[in-house]
Protein backbone atom coordinates (compact mmCIF):
# COMPACT_ATOMS: atom_id res chain seq x y z
CA UNK A 1 0.00 0.00 0.00
CA UNK A 2 1.40 3.24 -0.97
CA UNK A 3 -1.01 5.48 -2.30
CA UNK A 4 -0.45 9.40 -2.85
CA UNK A 5 -3.05 11.78 -1.04
CA UNK A 6 -3.42 14.94 -0.01
CA UNK A 7 -5.13 16.26 3.36
CA UNK A 8 -6.67 19.67 3.73
CA UNK A 9 -4.62 20.47 6.97
CA UNK A 10 -1.40 18.00 6.68
CA UNK A 11 -0.38 18.07 2.69
CA UNK A 12 0.64 15.50 0.62
CA UNK A 13 1.12 12.12 2.60
CA UNK A 14 1.43 8.16 1.29
CA UNK A 15 -0.81 5.79 2.79
CA UNK A 16 1.35 3.49 4.65
CA UNK A 17 -1.01 1.07 6.30
CA UNK A 18 -5.14 0.76 6.21
CA UNK A 19 -7.28 -0.25 9.64
CA UNK A 20 -10.09 -2.20 8.03
CA UNK A 21 -11.93 0.50 6.95
CA UNK A 22 -11.71 2.60 10.44
CA UNK A 23 -8.74 4.55 9.65
CA UNK A 24 -5.49 5.27 7.56
CA UNK A 25 -2.35 5.30 8.74
CA UNK A 26 -0.35 8.55 6.49
CA UNK A 27 3.12 9.52 6.28
CA UNK A 28 3.33 13.22 6.11
CA UNK A 29 6.85 13.47 5.94
CA UNK A 30 7.05 15.26 9.35
CA UNK A 31 4.50 13.19 11.12
CA UNK A 32 2.59 9.72 10.73
CA UNK A 33 -1.16 10.50 11.32
CA UNK A 34 -4.00 7.92 12.03
CA UNK A 35 -7.15 9.78 9.45
CA UNK A 36 -10.08 8.45 10.61
CA UNK A 37 -12.97 7.64 8.42
CA UNK A 38 -14.65 8.99 6.34
CA UNK A 39 -11.97 10.64 4.90
CA UNK A 40 -13.51 14.23 4.29
CA UNK A 41 -10.52 16.17 4.12
CA UNK A 42 -8.10 13.36 2.20
CA UNK A 43 -8.37 13.15 -1.66
CA UNK A 44 -6.81 10.04 -3.30
CA UNK A 45 -4.05 11.89 -5.80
Amino acid sequence: MSDQVTHDVYGLGRVIAIEDGVAALVDFGSARMRILSPYAKMTKL
